[in-house]
């Protein structure tokens, strides 16, 4: 099965959303589409010159999938460039932040859970999913902290990650907070609708938090290298 296509966040839906080449009637054209998400791509990278690390922070995505959606982007816009095609821009998986207050707001409405050393905000976060000490997990904007021990998990041979991911979906957890990620655990947490944010240890379980409230960790669409 395909996985779910991960949002994407843009700045403002277009105004114009067709071009054409001067001269040729409708009737004699062929178009190409550039879907709205790809268009955001284009101003963050082209027009507004950010790097491809703050572009996929801006859109809430991977670098990877922020390159990847540029590259899509510009091969459109050449196709209609040099064949004479024209361009509509509709369609994609995105959404309207405006100034990054939407997915602010939308992060601050979730139960997540992150990996975590020990039982408080302030412990640092585990660097692994599936082998992870335990977890604590929070109903935003509720700080209050409820810590689930993974130890069951820690003694398992084969498997850890998988039966992690369960507990996280038995506990209703909509975002998972971690380092490494495994491909096995990525799949079972995203089969059950549980996004993921890795690479995220080297600090505090409440310095994940605020970073993820502040949108600055992009969803990952595939697990660790």
């Amino acid at each position: 099965m395909p996985r779910p296509r991960q949002c994407r966040y843009v700045a403002v839906a277009p105004h114009v959303t067709y071009f054409k080449p001067r001269g040729i009637p409708m009737t004699a054209l062929e178009e190409v589409r550039l879907s709205v998400d790809e268009l955001e791509a284009l101003r963050l990278a082209d027009l507004e010159g950010m790097t491809g690390s703050e572009a996929a922070r801006c859109m809430r995505v991977s670098r990877h999938t922020f390159g990847r959606t540029l590259a899509a982007a510009r091969h459109t816009v050449a196709q209609a460039l040099c064949r004479g095609l024209a361009l509509r821009i509709e369609g994609g998986t995105y959404a309207v932040a405006d100034a990054g207050a939407a997915s602010a707001k939308e992060n601050i409405m979730q139960k997540i859970a992150i990996s975590s050393e020990g039982p408080t905000l302030d412990d640092a976060v585990d660097p692994r999913f599936g082998r992870a000490g335990g977890f604590v997990i929070l109903a935003l904007p509720d700080m209050t902290p409820q810590y689930i021990d993974n130890g069951a998990s820690q003694t398992m041979s084969m498997g850890a990650g998988i039966e992690t991911a369960e507990r996280m979906a038995r506990e209703g957890v909509q975002v998972v907070l971690s380092g490494y990620v495994g491909p096995k655990a990525f799949e079972a947490l995203t089969a059950a609708g549980i996004k993921v944010c890795q690479n995220v240890d080297g600090g505090s379980v409440r310095e994940a938090v605020e970073r993820f409230v502040k949108g600055e960790l992009p969803f990952a669409d595939a697990p660790n290298k």
